[in-house]
């Protein structure tokens, strides 16, 4: 470590043990070390401010000087540390690394963001800082720090977007509001992937009641109007009215109906026992090389199971115009949008915090949960570069397949 003297380090550390002094926890090695490193960092600060250095005759008749200190107690990465923070006669020295009023470092209200974006409540927060690091803070307190990400949320709504994307994914999640009762709502969220193959959640938004295609319109007359101009194709469920309304907003845009979506509605109309047959009676249906060959294998799958399940049958045929479209293009492009996978994989992790809860007090707070959430998908990064290597071949194929379209967003 470049400006760190690491022989000091050990040593310090093997006098500690020597002395029995625990290298963690109170009292420990490492909180003395923040104590200190904290109070010569004031030092230096109240130094440069009153621009001499402590006992220096040159402070004589300056107008200001060092007045004392006062302890406070901070909350840091390894616990409560007690400071001394120095103080000037004047009252104008303001400390910059502990802050007047400040009463924790940000190390412990990142740590305090990422248990929440897991899904724990205030009072497991709070009991958590308590066993492990010995720190009182109240469920206000971890209250009010959470509450800060929603002026971020709301300049993060409201950013704006790229002009063109290949793909848009539209998926609603369930979470549980007390309303005066406790009731269902939907979540909504639109997940997007860039001509640069990256991922993108373009916004959350609550709905009321059950999910419904008159406040999917809202959503993407608010995304054109925050600067999407086109979109090569959205995937998404079989809600009914959803492409009406994804096609008056983006007259251009293809609208697919996710495959996973259409199978789980199939399972929903079948005996348990029956489902692997007809999974395995579908799966030539949407595997299929052309639309021709589709039909003919559905037309099978029909005769098989169309005097039993008839409502399958009928649920296909009402979905089949926004089934078929991927079938139309190359392998790469199947691969990626016959399904909504890629934001179900989002979900996963929305609906692992959200579970966590059980539920919300209001809107407010499960929109919260959320953002949070999705603010912790991918904190190294990784992901995001493994998403990009993975899209290269079908954004490849949306190139050619929707010839310069894409080129608007890549100025």
């Amino acid at each position: 470590m470049a400006g760190v003297d690491t022989a000091a380090v050990k040593q310090l550390v093997a006098q500690a043990r020597q002395q029995g002094l625990q290298l963690s926890g109170e009292g420990g090695l490492l909180q003395q070390l923040t104590k200190i490193v904290l109070e010569s960092a004031m030092e230096g600060e109240i130094t440069d401010h009153l621009g001499y250095d402590k006992h220096d005759p040159a402070g004589a008749g300056s107008g200001n000087s060092r007045n004392g200190a006062r302890t406070k107690t901070v909350l840091t990465d390894v616990g409560p540390v007690e400071i001394a923070v120095p103080r000037d006669r004047a009252g104008s020295f303001e400390p910059t690394i502990v802050r007047k009023r400040q009463r924790r470092l940000s190390g412990v209200e990142d740590m305090v963001l990422s248990l929440s974006a897991k899904g724990l409540t205030c009072g497991e927060i709070s009991a958590h800082l308590a066993e492990v690091y010995g720190a009182e803070v109240s469920r206000q307190t971890i209250s009010t720090i959470t509450d800060k990400v929603m002026d971020g949320m709301t300049e993060w709504q409201n950013r704006p977007l790229d002009p063109v994307y290949p793909v848009i994914f539209l998926d609603a999640i369930h979470v549980k509001i007390r309303d005066g009762k406790v009731a269902n709502r939907p979540i909504y969220v639109a997940m997007a992937v860039t001509v640069d193959g990256c991922r993108d959640i373009l916004g959350l938004w609550a709905g009321d009641g059950g999910e419904g295609a008159k406040f999917w319109l809202s959503v993407l007359t608010e995304l054109r109007n925050r600067g999407v101009e086109d979109v090569c194709m959205v995937v998404c469920d079989g809600l009914k009215g959803l492409p009406d309304a994804i096609g008056q907003t983006w007259p251009q845009a293809i609208t697919q109906t996710c495959i996973v979506h259409l199978l789980r509605a199939s399972f929903r109309y079948a005996a348990r026992q029956h489902w692997d047959a007809i999974a395995r009676g579908l799966k030539p249906v949407y595997t299929a090389a052309t639309e021709s060959a589709a039909q003919e294998r559905f037309l099978e799958f029909a005769e098989t199971w169309g005097h039993k399940y008839p409502a399958i049958v009928r649920l296909w045929e009402n979905s089949w115009a926004e089934f078929v479209p991927f079938l139309g293009f190359d392998p790469e492009i199947r691969k990626i949008v016959c399904s909504t996978n890629a934001i179900e994989s989002v979900n996963a992790r929305i609906r692992r915090a959200v579970r966590a809860r059980g539920h919300f007090p209001n809107e407010q707070a499960a929109l919260k949960c959320v953002y949070m959430a999705v603010m912790a998908l991918d904190p190294t990064g990784t992901g995001r570069r493994r998403w990009a290597v993975r899209w290269k071949a079908a954004l490849n194929a949306f190139e050619i397949t929707f010839e310069g379209r894409l080129r608007t967003a890549s100025k």
